[in-house]
């Protein structure tokens, strides 16, 4: 009998498998604008939306695009955006309104050397403290950090479920390396993907509170042109949404915004770890730099050097308890990212610096390899 090929087998760049990803997860809406290494994502949404019945627009700039997706969300459909460091550096602002207006949606920062210009073309892990902290003023924020094409493929899904489920911007935060590395994946049946839409009001449009302070700590999102009316601002505002100069007021709203997060923080974390159990030397890195550290993980157990790896999969909220759960019997703690030590630094905080936190850094465009994980590991 002639085999049939499996039809979920594709050969996939990481950038294709994030496209593809939105459009699994519901994603109709997105804008953009063109830019090294994350254009491809806008390349495949331009050509696959039309056919499907999704809208793709080119912005003018990434302050615009970011905008539009709020706008879109707003109005009811899954929306996405694919940046860069310089162009993520431009949508901080609107970040901050839809997490101040609490609009689901995903930014995708495909990171590159910096800062400015930077390296176009070349790889970097710098942007982690700016994903958290890049908008000004107390907020919460998911980020998602994917190693594997594959990967990417999943957790720009989750990424849009956690948006969903929360009411907020989520941002995945890959590289130029898992971007633009192709891989063999085989992508999982449809009917087998979780897809979690946003929670709709019960109360009619007269009664609707965008913003109601309830158990749940997430309120019901109605979208534009169902119907209900409500304000949308970034100010400081009550159940209404209008705004308030109104202390307590204020304070129960800003309060209920980082609450929302924190009290599920253990539904959003993930983590992977790899030869944990015995390990003398625990590994911590995330992204493509990972997967140089876990083949330097291998490489020190045939010498017979028991290390572990802990990959961050989520970055933030950042894995603080995951990491209290093991460091405590190793000698050592080797943090590898291309960057100066933006991990490292949460590493420390984290472990209290009980234990020696020796950090891999590259900062030249070029990749973090196993043998300088090895090394570090060894020594």
């Amino acid at each position: 009998m002639e085999n049939i090929p499996n039809p979920n087998v594709r050969m996939w760049q990481g950038n294709v498998a994030c496209a593809e990803g939105a459009i699994a997860a519901g994603c109709r809406f997105f804008a953009g604008y063109p830019i090294t290494p994350s254009s491809e994502i806008a390349e495949v949404l331009a050509l696959r939306f039309p056919v499907i019945g999704g809208n793709f627009i080119q912005m003018e700039d990434e302050i615009a695009a970011m905008g539009a997706i709020i706008g879109g969300s707003l109005g009811g459909a899954k929306t996405m955006t694919a940046t860069s460091g310089p162009g993520f550096s431009l949508k901080q602002e609107n970040i901050g309104f839809a997490v101040m207006a609490e609009v689901p949606c995903v930014i995708v920062n495909v990171q590159r050397g910096g800062p400015s210009t930077g390296l176009p073309t070349h790889a970097a892990q710098s942007d982690v403290m700016q994903a958290r902290w890049g908008t000004h003023g107390d907020h919460p924020i998911i980020v998602l950090c994917p190693s594997s094409v594959r990967e990417t493929y999943d957790l720009t899904i989750r990424a849009f479920n956690l948006a969903e489920k929360y009411r907020m911007p989520v941002i995945l935060l890959s590289d130029e390396i898992i971007g633009h590395l192709t891989e063999k994946i085989e992508i999982p049946e449809p009917s087998t993907i979780e897809i979690i839409d946003r929670k709709k009001p019960t109360d009619t449009p007269e009664n609707y509170l965008p913003y109601k302070m309830d158990d749940s700590d997430i309120p019901a999102m109605a979208n534009f042109g169902e119907g209900y009316r409500y304000h949308v601002t970034g100010l400081a505002h009550d159940e209404t949404g209008f705004p308030t100069n109104d202390p307590k007021k204020i304070r129960a709203q800003m309060l209920r915004l980082n609450r929302k997060i924190q009290r599920f923080r253990n539904d959003i974390v993930e983590v992977e770890t790899f030869n944990t159990d015995d390990m003398d030397v625990l590994v911590i890195s995330f992204g493509s730099t990972a997967r140089s550290a876990k083949r330097a993980v291998i490489n020190a157990r045939e010498k017979g050097v028991k290390a572990g790896l802990l990959r961050l999969k989520t970055i933030w909220p950042f894995p603080d308890k995951e990491i209290e759960a093991l460091y405590k019997p190793v000698r050592k703690i080797v943090v590898a990212e291309m960057n100066l030590g933006q991990i490292a630094h949460e590493v420390e905080w984290a472990t209290r610096r009980e234990k020696p936190v020796v950090r891999v850094n590259k900062i030249d465009g070029e990749p973090i390899t196993p043998n300088e994980i090895f090394e570090a590991i060894i020594s």
